[in-house]
């Protein structure tokens, strides 16, 4: 699909997406490179345009110090969100030696058992072993506060809503329950409802 936009286009739509964002500090001085997976239009963008993108857009503003990705995969649907593992392996492959050393930790928001398997399965072959040693699965975002220094960094409403359903159904963890809309009968949200994309900062 993405031979019906221009790459300007699809440059855009990243740019737009807001997929990939720089900004915040884990607790060890590291910037944090904040990557949405549902925001991500797999299905719209090339991988040429996307390993542009990162050379052009994301790479430079990392400069030459250590750094931390912080992935939400929170409401990641493989039909629109994922780029195959081919393109994964051809994006990784593209990504300057300079900035795989300098990252020095992954956390991973909110796998799943589905990803958790993949990543067992495949992200020995997929990355070298020193990056998939770096990751770090974070099954709650209360957990991420003990690396990451909450003041610093956005969360998208959405994550907050799918911590709460884990909450009443925890074994949505192990991909045995569909993530259908809530219905409880007793305690009300804790959040108002605000759109999907919206965001909030932690104080």
């Amino acid at each position: 699909m993405s031979s019906t936009m221009t790459e300007l286009e699809q440059e855009e739509l990243l740019e737009k997406s807001e997929v990939f964002k720089i900004k915040g500090r884990d607790k060890h001085g590291r910037k944090i490179l904040r990557i949405i997976g549902k925001f991500f239009p797999a299905r719209l963008v090339s991988v040429d345009v996307l390993k542009n993108y990162l050379e052009e857009r994301v790479f430079p503003k990392l400069g030459k110090k250590k750094f931390a990705i912080l992935y939400i995969h929170t409401g990641v649907q493989r039909s629109e969100n994922f780029p195959g593992i081919s393109s994964l392996r051809s994006i990784y492959d593209a990504i300057p030696a300079n900035v795989k050393e300098n990252l020095e930790a992954v956390y991973f928001i909110h796998p799943g058992l589905q990803a958790r398997l993949f990543l067992a399965t495949f992200g020995r072959f997929l990355f070298n072993a020193g990056l998939y040693g770096k990751l770090r699965y974070v099954s709650r975002i209360g957990y991420l506060w003990e690396n990451v220094r909450r003041n610093d960094v956005m969360i998208p409403e959405f994550v907050y809503d799918h911590d709460e359903d884990l909450e009443y159904r925890p074994m949505m963890d192990y991909g045995l329950e569909s993530d259908h809309a809530r219905v409880y009968d007793t305690a009300p949200a804790l959040d108002s409802p605000f759109s999907s994309y919206s965001m909030r900062c932690i104080s």
